[in-house]
């Protein structure tokens, strides 16, 4: 039998946010995805630990989010493996014994960066990439230019509108809907005891409030004594 299309959508999500969902559909919705997996990573290779919750309520968090979209899922593989979350073992985890197509979604910061990743020769004979960039940022084909340490690796397909790379996998830049939300401003109104409504979904929302996360200190102590 035929797999399926399966997107994979790792990141820190450090709270999950609007911004990242719409992404997620977006491509979805281009390529014809099955379904979207959501990736929550335990300890990204690339953050500073100072500045990333523990992995457990970013997973809650991705979890309360995607519930209501039948095309989206939630994997914990990357929380449950002990050590950093490379990308490289979550794709062969993945890919292993699966007839499934799978392609691997990233933002364009990240993609700019791919040699620093482990293993990132790797990665592109392991599944197919899509890498999400903000409307007129000019950072599309034909104009997007393949970092250098890729170039040898690829060639573009005018046809196809896309690189394909030696194992025959496929490269696709796509502008997404571009919503000016970050992780980082969130977690700056949070800790300044301001709004966050319209920037993560409902239930998001709720549970940073419940559970009190991205709160400075001061804070804390002071809901503490209020309460």
């Amino acid at each position: 039998m035929a797999g399926k299309r399966i997107g994979l959508f790792g990141g820190t999500f450090n709270p999950i946010h609007l911004g990242h969902l719409r992404g997620a559909e977006d491509i979805r919705e281009s390529f014809g995805l099955d379904r979207v997996v959501f990736l929550p990573a335990a300890i990204p290779p690339h953050k500073l630990r100072d500045d990333v919750i523990e992995p457990r309520p970013r997973l809650e968090m991705v979890k309360l989010a995607t519930l209501a979209n039948p095309f989206f899922s939630v994997s914990d593989v990357e929380i449950e493996r002990s050590g950093k979350s490379y990308s490289i073992d979550t794709l062969r985890y993945f890919r292993e014994g699966q007839p499934d197509s799978f392609f691997f979604i990233l933002g364009m910061d990240a993609f700019v960066e791919i040699e620093t990743w482990k293993e990132y020769q790797k990665l592109f004979s392991l599944c197919n990439f899509i890498v999400m960039a903000r409307p007129g940022s000019g950072k599309t084909p034909p104009s997007f230019q393949l970092p250098d340490v890729l170039v040898s690796s690829f060639h573009y397909d005018q046809e196809g509108g896309h690189w394909l790379h030696e194992s025959g996998h496929t490269l696709h830049v796509k502008e997404i809907t571009f919503l000016d939300i970050s992780s980082t401003r969130i977690r700056e109104l949070v800790e300044k005891g301001k709004s966050v409504k319209y920037l993560v979904p409902p239930d998001v929302e709720v549970y940073i409030r419940t559970h009190g996360l991205y709160q400075s200190k001061k804070r804390v102590g002071e809901e503490k004594i209020s309460v």
